[in-house]
């Protein structure tokens, strides 16, 4: 092993690899630790990819359903296991296929557990690794969960290898993962099948627009999902073959499997932070707006940072992170992120997605706005696809500048874009709406100029 280095990445996710194949690519001497057996990151192996999987054959049988006596006469049968097999042949791939990249690009892989020793300095399963500069890419783990029994909650990752899916779902936590696993579960699951989420707070989705989210849970509840709020949970003890959920109110829930959807946070426990004099909070690892941390020669990047975790932000972030410390060495300018343009999006069946503020953001900061509204949409594209449940709010300025889009349909990543590229080029909605006229039409996106209509003069 190599004891020195321009630049050491610790985490092999989408944003380490991003870092390092950039810092590679001009020229720098780059290594990469990793203490998983399975190098690759959660996105490619057990989250944004090999869930996408699973979602395909979800929005394929809940359009059929929404199709049904409008030209689908018979309902397409699904299989949780054939989709489970083209899934691994997928993922199975990953791990050799990380590290061949890695070292055939000439990034030296190295296998093992990373902590700090000083500002300078990386042990990596004993061995000091020095470097000019580090990139933290840790990732995130399941968030721990203060009640009895939490052991025994399934996490996403092995949700996604069940070679069958239960008969009786309980998800605690109304986050990302609930929403979406409960989404292929309704449409993938076995019969007389029960789904529920359990949320803590008053409302599910906390980060997102209350009253978008309001109509996605009613779609949800639809398909057969039961979202329940204000839950304190107690325990969750083994029950026969399955478990049982206890309740503050005294309320049971009796599930086959209890799958864990409260969060995760920043995977950073063991690196020893302190001792190079970064600083951390609550979310992850503090930084500035170039992803550099209390320690000018160390950048976080990706969940690990006290940032959005998404992604297509983790790669932002570590292009911006790889881009200033080739500024450090002069070669080029520093970078830096904005995240108000970030967008999110939920693989449900209808998608729910967001870009900029909600309204209840906009309400608190006193920022004065307009609202353009829509429900139970009866456009075209929806009737013919049979989907009730599809909505749309577009929040602007008092000089028609997009500050939020939120959209609940299909294909509502595309509708997103669109908005998020009038924010960042700064286009107005009567500008953006005019360049909308000529969208391919029929489509989701061409309706935009019907969502906009309302800020016209």
């Amino acid at each position: 092993m190599k004891r020195e280095y321009d630049v050491v990445v610790v985490g092999s996710g989408t944003a380490g690899q991003t870092a390092a194949h950039l810092l590679n690519d001009h020229g720098l001497d780059v290594a990469l630790v990793e203490k998983s057996d399975r190098p690759g990151g959660v996105c490619a192996l057990a989250g944004c990819q090999a869930k996408k999987w699973f979602y395909e054959v979800t929005e394929t049988a809940a359009r059929a359903r929404h199709l049904k006596e409008k030209g689908v006469a018979r309902l397409p049968e699904t299989d949780w296991a054939a989709i489970l097999a083209q899934k691994n042949r997928f993922t199975e791939k990953i791990p050799d296929g990380t590290v061949k990249g890695l070292e055939g690009a000439g990034i030296d892989y190295i296998a093992g557990s990373a902590r700090f020793a000083d500002e300078t300095t990386l042990v990596v399963d004993g061995q000091p690794l020095k470097a000019d500069h580090f990139v933290v890419a840790a990732g995130a783990r399941p968030r721990p969960l203060p009640f009895a029994g939490s052991e025994h909650l399934t996490v996403s990752r092995d949700f996604l290898e069940l070679e069958r899916l239960p008969q009786k779902i309980v998800f605690v936590g109304g986050g990302f993962v609930s929403f979406e696993f409960a989404h292929f579960a309704a449409r993938l699951g076995p019969e007389n099948r029960r789904i529920t989420i359990l949320e803590a707070s008053d409302r599910p989705l906390g980060p997102f627009d209350a009253e978008m989210v309001s109509l996605l849970v009613e779609a949800s509840q639809e398909e057969g999902i039961e979202v329940v709020t204000g839950v304190a949970i107690d325990a969750v003890e083994p029950k026969g073959s399955g478990f049982a959920v206890h309740c503050a109110s005294g309320q049971v829930h009796d599930a086959d499997r209890v799958i864990h959807g409260a969060g995760r946070v920043a995977a950073i426990d063991g690196l020893n932070l302190e001792a190079a004099g970064i600083e951390t909070e609550k979310r992850g690892i503090v930084v500035d707006e170039s992803l550099r941390t209390t320690n000018d020669r160390v950048f976080a990047v990706g969940d690990c940072a006290a940032t959005l975790q998404l992604a297509r932000v983790a790669d932002f972030e570590a292009r911006v992170a790889a881009e200033t410390i080739l500024a450090d060495l002069g070669r080029g300018k520093p970078s830096q992120i904005d995240y108000a343009a970030a967008p999110a999006l939920l693989f449900t069946y209808p998608q729910y997605g967001m870009v900029g503020k909600t309204e209840d953001q906009l309400k608190a900061e006193g920022t004065r706005y307009w609202k353009s509204f829509g429900q139970n949409l009866s456009f075209p594209t929806y009737t013919r696809v049979g989907m009730k449940h599809a909505a749309y709010k577009i929040l602007v300025d008092e000089s028609n500048r997009i500050l939020g889009g939120h959209i609940l349909s299909d294909n509502a990543s595309g509708l997103l874009h669109t908005l998020r590229m009038a924010m960042v080029n700064g286009l107005d909605a009567e500008q953006l709406h005019r360049q909308c006229i000529m969208t391919p039409y029929p489509s989701r996106e061409s309706d935009l100029i019907y969502m906009l209509s309302a800020f016209l003069d």
